[in-house]
C-alpha cells in the first residue's frame, strides 16, 4: 500500500530553497529540522543536493522494534501494518513512541548535481543517519517482511540531503553482516577517542554488538585492563568462549556478572575485577543505568553513555548526590570515519566477528521466541545486556 501527499503539501522542495539540512522536505510542522518534524515530504524528484536511494532494507531499531512487538503481541501481521502506516503517515520511519527509526540500504539512483556526499549512481550503500529524519516511501507494502525481526526487507525509495551519512556497503562482507557493524559503529570510534594509553576501561554490555566493538576499541587504544560487564552466566560464558588467534588477547580480560541497575552491586563487582574504571561504556538500552556506571567510574573519570534509555537528568543529578567528578559523555553515533573504523575492527579481531556471526547471521531462529536475538532475550532476563548496544538507537543518536 502507498499513499500519495495531498497536492497541496507534495513537492514541497519545489518551493523552497534546497537546504543542506534538508528543510524544503518538511511538511509539518514548519520551521522546524527534518527529525524533530511530524512529516516529511519523500516525494522522489529530488532538488539539486540531494540523492534518491534505491532502498532494499530497513533495520529498525531494537526499541522500536520491541515496542512494536510487545504492543501487539509478537504478531507479524500487526507489527508489519504499524511499520508501514508510520512511513505512509510521516514520510519517514520514526515510532511515535519511542521516537527512533533505524537506518537502511540500498543502491543510489540518482545523484543531484550539487550533493557533495561523492556518491554515484549503482553503488550499493547505507545510512549512516537515522531514519527518523530520512525522507522514505514504501511500493511494495513490505510483502516481503516477516515480521519477525528488525531487518525488514522492502521496496521503495529514500532521500537524502547535503548533510546526510553514507557508507559504501563493503564487498567482502555480508550484507546483514555490515549492516549491524555500520548500525553500532559510533560506539568503537568514540570509545578510541577517549581511551588512553594504560586507562582501566569498563564496557556495560560487552557481549553485545556496539559492547564488543567497544571493547576492541579500548583494548587497541591501549587500556591496560578490560572489563566486560554482562547480565547472566550465558552471556559471560559466550564471552569467554569466543575463538581467537595464538597472537590475539581475549576480548575482554575480565568478566562480571551483575545487573546494571544495581548500582552498589556492579560497583563493588567492578572493584573486585580491578576497578574502577578510568573509562566506562554503556552500550546496553536499559533504563536505570546511570547510577551503576558512574560509582564503576573513578574521580575523574569519563562515562559514555549510547543508549536512548539514559535519563541525562539521572545521570547529571546522579552524579552531583554522589559527589562523583566524572565527565559524561553522549555518543551521538558519529565520528568522522567511524563506519570504516568498526568495519576493521570486525575484519582484525577475529572474537568479534564471531560474536557478530553469532548474533546476525546463523543464530538460530528457534534460539529465542519470535523476532528475539540473543541479545534481546537478553534483556528480558534483566541486567546489563539488556539490548544491542546500538539500537542504541538506543543510542543517543536517536536512528
Amino acid at each position: 500500500m502507498t499513499t500519495s501527499l495531498p497536492a497541496s503539501k507534495a513537492s514541497a522542495q519545489t518551493r523552497r530553497p534546497a537546504s543542506p539540512l534538508g528543510l524544503q522536505r518538511v511538511l509539518d510542522p514548519p520551521g522546524v529540522l527534518p527529525q524533530a518534524a511530524w512529516r516529511l515530504d519523500p516525494s522522489p524528484a529530488i532538488a539539486p543536493n540531494e540523492v534518491r536511494v534505491r532502498v532494499d532494507r530497513l533495520n529498525l531499531d531494537a526499541a522500536s522494534y520491541r515496542q512494536l512487538r510487545e504492543t501487539y503481541a509478537g504478531d507479524p501481521d500487526k507489527i508489519r501494518a504499524a511499520v508501514l502506516d508510520i512511513i505512509v503517515t510521516r514520510g519517514k520511519m520514526q515510532n511515535p513512541v519511542t521516537g527512533s527509526g533505524g537506518m537502511l540500504t540500498g543502491t543510489v539512483e540518482e545523484v543531484g548535481p550539487d550533493s557533495p556526499l561523492g556518491l554515484q549512481p549503482g553503488q550499493r550503500i547505507a545510512t549512516l543517519i537515522s531514519l527518523t529524519l530520512t525522507p522514505l516511501q514504501i511500493t511494495d507494502g513490505l510483502a516481503s517482511w516477516d515480521g519477525l525481526s528488525e531487518q525488514v526487507p522492502c521496496a521503495g525509495h529514500a532521500i537524502l540531503f547535503a548533510r546526510s551519512i553514507a557508507a559504501v556497503l563493503p564487498d567482502d562482507l555480508p550484507v546483514p553482516l555490515a549492516l549491524a557493524v555500520m548500525d553500532v559503529c559510533g560506539a568503537p570510534a568514540l570509545t578510541s577517542r577517549i581511551v588512553k594509553k594504560g586507562n582501566i576501561a569498563v564496557i556495560i554490555g560487552a557481549a553485545g554488538k556496539s559492547g564488543s566493538l567497544s571493547a576492541a576499541a579500548a583494548r587497541q587504544a591501549g587500556a591496560s585492563k578490560v572489563i566486560g560487564a554482562v547480565p547472566n552466566e550465558a552471556e559471560a560464558v559466550l564471552l569467554r568462549n569466543l575463538p581467537a588467534t595464538q597472537d590475539e588477547s581475549p576480548l575482554v580480560d575480565e568478566i562480571v556478572i551483575a545487573d546494571a541497575r544495581d548500582p552498589v552491586g556492579l560497583a563493588e563487582k567492578v572493584q573486585e575485577a580491578g576497578g574502577p574504571a578510568d573509562v566506562t561504556v554503556v552500550c546496553v538500552d536499559a533504563a536505570g543505568c546511570e547510577g551503576g556506571a558512574i560509582l564503576a567510574t573513578k574521580q575523574g573519570g569519563t562515562v559514555i553513555f549510547f543508549s536512548m534509555a539514559t535519563s541525562f537528568s539521572a545521570a547529571a543529578l546522579g552524579a552531583e548526590g554522589l559527589a562523583a567528578d566524572v565527565t559524561m559523555l553522549v555518543g551521538n553515533g558519529y565520528v568522522p570515519g567511524h563506519a570504516e573504523f568498526a568495519l576493521d575492527l570486525l575484519r582484525a579481531t577475529h572474537p568479534v566477528r564471531s560474536l557478530f556471526e553469532r548474533r546476525v547471521v546463523s543464530e538460530p531462529k528457534g534460539a529465542a521466541p519470535p523476532g528475539l536475538t540473543s541479545e534481546e532475550r537478553a534483556r528480558r532476563e534483566g541486567g546489563a545486556s539488556r539490548a544491542p548496544g546500538g539500537e542504541r538507537e538506543n543510542r543517543a543518536s536517536g536512528r
